[in-house]
């Protein structure tokens, strides 16, 4: 056979626009518009937008601000709750070249000020709702900022800018801009991680990786064009999933809901007959712990992704009993939200209603849409074995991992090293190749030289019928090194329970030297995106 020194497949086969056009979700919007123009495409209390109104509502956004200076590499910040104007940044800042930063609105000032002169904010869109903690951010910024504000009905509050969101739609030609880029690689949106300590850091999304996550979550929850997706997840949190853009990609309807309540939840349920939504465990536990007159029975089921912590098994058994079907998915924002999903398989519909809670309890498997996903040796970089004992880190690469951290080479560069995203997660694989994280690398407890799983006493502590939220840290201690101490916050009206009767609870259903030593009844401390605040916990505990 003759060897061929030239590959005869590139010979004269060059891509062009004919058979090659760069990744984008915007395009799942002029499809929409094309596919079902006078189909609700976005409903807001008494406000309902077709695809038709809300195409053109995001191309004259885009007009607006292309006419204001707008370009590409452009920052625009929006500050606002799950409202149309929000859903409609998603599409007009990107269709100028400029970046989306949806900032988180649970933030003080001092940290909105720092994102915004990281960031170099251009435009701030602004809800009214949030002038007071913004105007006391701009007095920090270092720049000039056109600030526009988005006018709603809250009382005793002021606008900032000198115009209107809707006035300033007034002034946009739904003719400049289009859904088309030059490259896929640019920059779509910037998301900053809610660290711990020190300065948050800017996660740099590209236009390839919101594209293929979007259609990784209409792949994993089972998007069509039937779908009314509720919002119930901030769409400032990891641009809400992608889910923005993954519900326009198969024609569904956006029902937004500005402010998270559970009476509110299940009446938009009901009211507009919804079949997706998204939210992290905590918002399961406040719609299982919602008053009886606030719950409603369905004959068809919610379907309902969370992820952002690892749910307990009795959360989701609650939430299965409550009439939604509960998918897992891992991720973070540093891949664009959803990186895995406990996908489900037809042998554990046999199985009792607690083991398929226990199955789905898992972090699962890679989307479609991700290149790979392993739990690793972080020394030796070799995947664990299938065991469901060993460790390793949770590890990933595909097209869905940030471009970087902004401006933050180091940070970057660590995260990055030897090929793989470093998660931090620590997990094992079970035999069926499902990943089950046991903890954050800094939440291990380590006692007498053993490993404890935080998590797993975590989860004995919520099957207690009397606790509604449970964390649990070391403590520092003389003779094991640490020993784990449990935060729990206790159901409303449930009698009086000890710290006794919780650790007799956990001795009874885990080895007893994984029983908490400790247990503290408060409040638990969380960050703006509901995770549990373990650091904080972690000082408490030592200093008890």
């Amino acid at each position: 056979m003759n060897n061929v020194s030239q590959d005869k497949y590139d010979l004269g086969l060059e891509k062009g626009a004919a058979n090659y056009q760069p990744l984008t979700p915007l395009t799942f919007l002029a499809w929409a518009e094309l596919t079902y123009p006078a189909k609700p495409a976005v409903i807001e209390g008494d406000l309902v937008f077709t695809y038709r109104d809300f195409a053109t509502r995001c191309r004259k956004l885009a007009g607006a601000l292309s006419v204001s200076g707008v370009g590409k590499n452009s920052t625009v910040s929006i500050m606002a709750p799950n409202i149309h104007a929000m859903l409609e940044a998603h599409y007009a800042i990107p269709m100028t070249g400029g970046v989306l930063n949806a900032l988180n609105y649970r933030l003080d000032a001092k940290t909105i000020a720092f994102i915004l002169n990281h960031a170099e904010t251009e435009v701030l869109l602004t809800a009214k709702q949030f002038s007071a903690v913004i105007a006391e951010a701009l007095v920090d910024v270092k720049r000039d900022i056109l600030v526009i504000d988005i006018d709603d009905d809250s009382e005793g509050t002021r606008l900032l800018g000198d115009i209107t969101y809707e006035e300033f739609l007034s002034k946009g030609d739904a003719n400049t801009c289009t859904t088309t880029i030059n490259d896929e690689w640019d920059a779509i949106s910037l998301n900053y991680t809610s660290g711990t300590t020190g300065n948050p850091k800017g996660v740099v999304y590209h236009h390839r990786g919101a594209f293929l996550n979007a259609l990784g979550n209409v792949i994993s929850f089972a998007l069509n064009s039937d779908t009314v997706y509720l919002w119930t997840l901030p769409m400032f949190h990891c641009n809400g999933w992608t889910y923005p853009w993954a519900v326009t990609a198969v024609g569904g309807t956006h029902v937004c809901l500005p402010k998270l309540e559970p009476s509110a939840v299940f009446s938009l349920i009901e009211e507009h007959n919804v079949s997706h939504m998204c939210g992290a465990p905590v918002v399961l536990n406040m719609l299982i712990h919602a008053g009886k007159t606030d719950k409603t029975q369905r004959e068809k089921p919610v379907n309902i992704a969370t992820g952002g912590a690892s749910p307990p098994s009795s959360v989701i058994r609650k939430m299965e009993q409550l009439g939604f079907r509960v998918t897992h998915v891992y991720g973070l924002t540093e891949s664009y939200g959803p990186a895995t999903s406990c996908a489900w398989q037809r042998d554990w519909d046999s199985l009792s209603l607690d083991d398929q809670a226990l199955k789905l309890s898992r972090q699962g498997v890679r989307f479609a849409t991700v290149e790979d996903v392993q739990v690793l040796d972080p020394s030796s970089y070799v995947s664990v074995p299938a065991d469901s004992t060993t460790l390793g880190e949770i590890m990933i690469r595909g097209n869905t991992v940030m471009k970087g951290y902004l401006k933050n080479d180091q940070a970057t560069e660590a995260a990055f090293q030897n090929g793989w995203f470093h998660s931090g997660d620590l997990a094992v694989v079970h035999s069926d190749q499902y990943i089950e994280i046991k903890d954050r690398s800094k939440d291990v407890i380590i006692s007498g030289g053993e490993n404890i799983s935080s998590l797993e006493i975590e989860e004995a502590l919520y099957k207690h019928p009397d606790i509604m939220e449970a964390a649990v840290v070391a403590k520092p201690d003389e003779q094991w090194g640490e020993v784990p101490c449990a935060f729990v916050t206790l159901i409303e009206d449930h009698g009086e329970i000890t710290d006794k009767d919780i650790i007799k609870w956990c001795r009874d259903n885990m080895a007893h030297y994984k029983t908490p030593k400790f247990v503290v009844f408060c409040d638990l401390p969380k960050t703006s995106t509901g995770k549990v605040q373990k650091f904080a916990l972690r000082k408490l505990a030592a200093e008890m």
